[in-house]
């Protein structure tokens, strides 16, 4: 297994012999308007470039996820972009009939037992916020990945930390496990994915896993940067258990 931090919550991942994109957010840099109110009203989204240009991403993929369509999950230019007959697993069947409209011709809703290639997708539940914000965000979802010749591997998606994300870790017991770490916010309604503690949180229910932040500083509601969420973790004394990755930065399991 290889997981490669692109930029937010893009994720090139090679597991099981085959490459699948995630989250496609794949705009230049400041194409897209600020998210209104909230933080850098003064920066255009997203804040940074790519790590790599848009054909070496997609060089040899073999399959896209795309866990809900927020734009900074999917956006113009991954729709005008990506090629069309790749599979494509989406959270349910509305967004689904999106893509599809969209013009992909492979789209695919994940379940509890979707199988790629004998790589086990699993559709996860998450909560995009908690209380009132939960209306405004809709609904989401992440994906665990299984194969006998695989570490288990849990991309949590846009959620905080609830008793669902305790379920799918008591469930699947993954040894990896990537989470939207940036603690994203607007001004009034908090957090929208997981902030500091909620990491903490995850590694106290899975103590054995190799945690990921992704989803760190590359839109401008970000509330959580990558050095304090370090500095939390080596406080907390699980700096030994969390990746907090640069974009084009890539891990091995």
């Amino acid at each position: 297994m290889k997981i490669e931090q692109i930029r937010n919550a893009t994720l090139r991942i090679q597991y099981a012999g085959k490459h699948f994109l995630v989250d496609p957010f794949l705009g230049d840099k400041g194409s897209y308007p600020p998210f209104p109110n909230s933080a850098r009203q003064d920066q255009n989204n997203p804040l940074s470039e790519l790590p790599v240009s848009k054909e070496q991403l997609v060089e040899g993929i073999d399959a896209l996820i795309i866990t809900h369509l927020h734009m900074d999950h999917y956006d113009e230019a991954a729709k005008e972009f990506l090629p069309k007959h790749l599979p494509l697993f989406s959270q349910n069947e509305e967004d689904a009939q999106v893509l599809r409209n969209d013009g992909f011709t492979n789209v695919n809703v994940l379940g509890e037992d979707t199988s790629y290639e004998g790589i086990s997708l699993i559709k996860t539940q998450g909560e995009h916020g908690r209380g009132e914000i939960l209306k405004m965000a809709g609904l989401v979802c992440g994906v665990v990945f299984k194969h006998e010749d695989e570490k288990t591997l849990y991309v949590a998606g846009d959620t905080v930390w609830y008793a669902g994300v305790q379920q799918e870790i008591d469930a699947h017991q993954p040894e990896v496990i990537v989470l939207n770490a940036g603690d994203n916010q607007f001004l009034e309604g908090g957090s929208l994915v997981m902030g500091k503690e909620d990491v903490l949180q995850t590694h106290q229910a899975a103590p054995q896993a190799t945690l990921i932040a992704s989803h760190m500083e590359a839109v401008n509601h970000w509330t959580l940067s990558r050095e304090e969420l370090k500095a939390f973790a080596a406080e907390q004394g699980f700096s030994d258990k969390l990746h907090v990755p640069q974009d084009g930065e890539a891990f091995e399991f």
